[in-house]
């Protein structure tokens, strides 16, 4: 470490000084001689000779002043830091020390004056394009001119090569869909790893195609087996929705919008994807690198069931034609759910086809651990314009890289920490740019990257702002919330948003479909998305043709620009807080709440399972170790914040071990236990999969219905590898080995 190397330089130096300073030289030069040396002998005491030896003491005299004042210089701008090393070779000098501190408000103030509604406005222009899907010569150009702009800034700037594999909609002919035996229907749009061929099933309303829709039309004793499916968009992801119908035995999936969504046309087709997961799907977990092979191989997320959207104008003449039971008053669908003679024919075609994508990187170096970095990314690819869903992250993200490269190269600003930019491509198709550089990169990133912020549909309505993160980050959002200042209200926004309690009126959960999940349930590392909303319902043109700019302002009532800036100094601030303090700003203690409450209901559905069914468990099934490690991690937590109470903040080595131990949390999150490949979101609170503690959870409440033996063995085996999972984390967070002690 170069602060380490440092110290040991001026170890070295005070040595040699103790060596050579008591004697005046060095002692196999000191003979203790009772002989005059030799100049004295030489020039004796004459006048000239005098005059010549004050001289020379006067000038030793002045040239030991100027050292010893140079000294006290550097000693004052930089208290408690090594000596700097400088190599005369590099361009940019960096301090190996502490990096002295910018005032944190000079700071903010510093972005604040750089980022301009005007400045935005420009970018938008310059990287609005109606066509740049993943792969296209319209992404690739796009990408071009985010390197461009990274190199006017003075950054190292670079970008990877991928070749992934994406279904698209056949090049000729269409996918199609008949229903009872009338004229069929051609479809433009599609969904992206969807089964292909033809199947024919009787249609079957399930509202959002979550678990408890299907749950509801069980109790109902409603057949489900062969159906297929007619789902609105919204709650949870396309990819959830048909898995969710997958398991009950579907045939097929047909999506529609959300009725409620009126702004989006009743014959706007849509687009998405399918995949459970992210990334590539035909190189799970590993990285589709041009120069890797692996065996044939697939996501375990890929549907065997074909998928499909139509149009609300489509859905809503299927849904006036059906027959059988009344839908659930609670799902507010005023429809029947469908009779067996409500027959429908699907037809899916989709090609898989090879694509090359690049991701684009601009780098801002720190100056004291400039091997740790937060990475700030954006996806640039789009079905159609991708206003709200590409344009505006990618400008943001361009204009944040200029402003701040400008404060490091003008203004003085030393962040101690790296920041990577970075422009993503194929993140319609599922983050498939991000994850394949995760996946590519995963051994190196996992205790250098210490968070990620998304910027995917920052502005996507005015009246509202939520949103999604690791509970690491929670503290360091409330504060960063509190400092910028709304757009619309002269207020901040944790005042205009939070009403008292931000977490509750601000904060939702990280969507699979989020570009922050696979940083966070794939790599543990700690992330967030955040963005202006609207407050009763989502911007209804995203995954379609129609997302413009003039869409766009219609939502945010033209100011746009005034909410990118927002938007902008969010991330900013978040980003610069990272990099610049001592500590990271990461809340260990933020986890506890959440593991309490999810042992809490583990607790009751145990209990709960042993009344139903006290002989269920071959032997008596206890909560005890698994509330041992809530306790565990919580008084790790605590001590660490003990810990960095105590830290002297200007011992660099000090800083990074504690930074260490707080970039081990998310990580050790992550079920060592479970194979990527089989199940790639390993975060046991925050991934998805039965070794996680919601499916702990559910697992327990199948129990209640069923009771299987094998299921029991099944439970018991992830809810031992889950509580040691957790143990494991709150070794990892108290540091020597000595300091563990575990509860008997």
């Amino acid at each position: 470490m170069e602060g380490d190397n440092s110290q040991v330089e001026m170890k070295l130096s005070a040595d040699m000084d103790e060596e050579v300073g008591v004697n005046g030289v060095g002692d196999h030069l000191n003979h203790n001689s009772t002989h005059k040396p030799y100049m004295a002998q030489k020039f004796g005491r004459s006048p000239k000779n005098l005059c010549f030896l004050a001289a020379t003491i006067l000038l030793i005299f002045i040239i030991g002043y100027l050292i010893g004042y140079l000294a006290y210089r550097k000693r004052d701008c930089d208290p408690g830091c090594a000596v700097p090393t400088f190599a005369f070779e590099s361009s940019a000098v960096h301090e190996t020390g502490a990096a002295p501190l910018m005032d944190w408000d000079n700071v903010k103030s510093l972005l604040s004056q750089k980022l301009s509604e005007s400045s935005l406005r420009a970018v938008f222009s310059d990287f609005s394009s109606v066509s740049h899907r993943a792969g296209s010569p319209g992404d690739e150009d796009l990408g071009n001119k985010v390197i461009k702009r990274f190199k006017e800034y003075s950054m190292k700037s670079w970008s990877d090569e991928h070749f992934i594999k994406v279904q698209d909609r056949p090049a000729s002919g269409y996918n199609s869909y008949v229903f009872k035996n009338q004229k069929k229907q051609l479809l433009d749009g599609f969904l992206s790893y969807s089964a292909t061929g033809k199947v024919t099933g009787a249609v079957l309303c399930v509202n959002y195609g979550r678990d408890e829709d299907f749950m509801l039309l069980q109790r109902m004793n409603v057949n489900l087996s062969g159906k297929v499916m007619l789902i609105r968009t919204g709650k949870i992801s396309f990819a959830e929705k048909v898995a969710n119908a997958a398991k009950v035995n579907a045939s097929a999936v047909l999506i529609y919008p959300d009725f409620s969504d009126k702004a989006i046309g009743d014959n706007t087709h849509f687009f998405g994807h399918v995949h459970l997961g992210s990334g590539d799907p035909y190189t799970p977990a590993f990285p589709s690198f041009n120069h890797t092979q692996f065996p044939p191989v697939q996501s375990s997320g890929l549907p065997n069931i074909l998928a499909q959207t139509i149009t609300a104008n489509m859905a809503s003449n299927i849904q006036r034609e059906l027959g059988g039971l009344d839908s659930p008053a609670v799902w507010g669908l005023y429809s029947k759910l469908g009779a067996e003679s409500d027959v429908i024919s699907v037809e899916v075609n989709n090609v898989l086809a090879e694509k090359k994508i690049n991701n684009v990187f601009g780098v801002i170096e720190g100056f004291v651990e400039p091997d740790r970095f937060v990475v700030i990314g954006a996806q640039r690819d789009a079905w159609g314009p991708g206003f709200a869903a590409s344009t505006v992250g990618t400008s943001v993200l361009v204009e944040l890289a200029r402003s701040i490269s400008a404060m490091v190269r003008n203004d003085g600003f030393k962040p101690r920490r790296s920041i990577i930019f970075a422009s993503w491509s194929a993140g319609e198709y599922g983050s498939v740019g991000a994850t394949e550089w995760l996946e590519g990169y995963l051994s190196s990133l996992s205790m250098k990257a210490f968070s990620y912020i998304n910027l995917d549909g920052i502005v996507a309505g005015h009246s509202s702002f939520k949103v999604s993160a690791s509970p690491l980050m929670y503290s360091l959002i409330e504060s960063t919330l509190s400092e910028v200042t709304s757009p619309t209200k002269p207020m901040s926004l944790l005042s205009q948003f939070g009403m008292g309690n931000w977490e509750s009126h601000m904060v939702k959960p990280l969507r699979m479909d989020d570009a922050a999940y696979p940083f966070l349930a794939f790599s543990g590392i700690p992330s967030v998305s955040f963005g202006f909303t609207s407050t009763y319902s989502e911007y209804p043109w995203f995954g379609t043709l129609l997302d413009t700019q003039e869409k766009l302002n219609s939502i945010t009532l033209d100011q746009t620009p005034q909410l990118a800036v927002a938007a902008a100094r969010f991330a900013g601030h978040m980003a610069l807080r990272l990099v610049h303090d001592h500590l990271l700003q990461l809340d260990l203690t933020k986890y506890n709440k959440l593991i309490r409450s999810h042992v809490a209901r583990i607790n009751t559905e145990v209990n709960a399972v042993r009344q139903a069914w006290p002989r269920l468990f071959r032997e008596a099934l206890s909560v005890k170790w698994l509330m041992s490690a809530s306790g565990s991690y919580s008084r790790a937590s605590r001590g660490l914040a003990m810990d960095i109470q105590n830290s002297d903040l200007e011992d660099v080595g000090m800083c990074r071990t504690i930074n260490d131990r707080i970039m081990m949390v998310e990580r050790n999150f992550l079920s060592p236990f479970v194979s990527p490949t089989q199940s790639p979101f390993r975060h046991i609170l925050l991934g998805s999969g039965p070794h996680t503690l919601e499916g702990l959870y559910l697992h327990l409440k199948a129990l209640q219905r069923e009771q299987p033996k094998d299921d029991c063995d099944v439970f018991r085996t992830q809810f031992a590898l889950a509580t040691w999972t957790i143990q494991g984390c709150a070794n990892a967070v108290m540091g020597h080995i000595w300091a563990f002690k575990y509860d008997t």
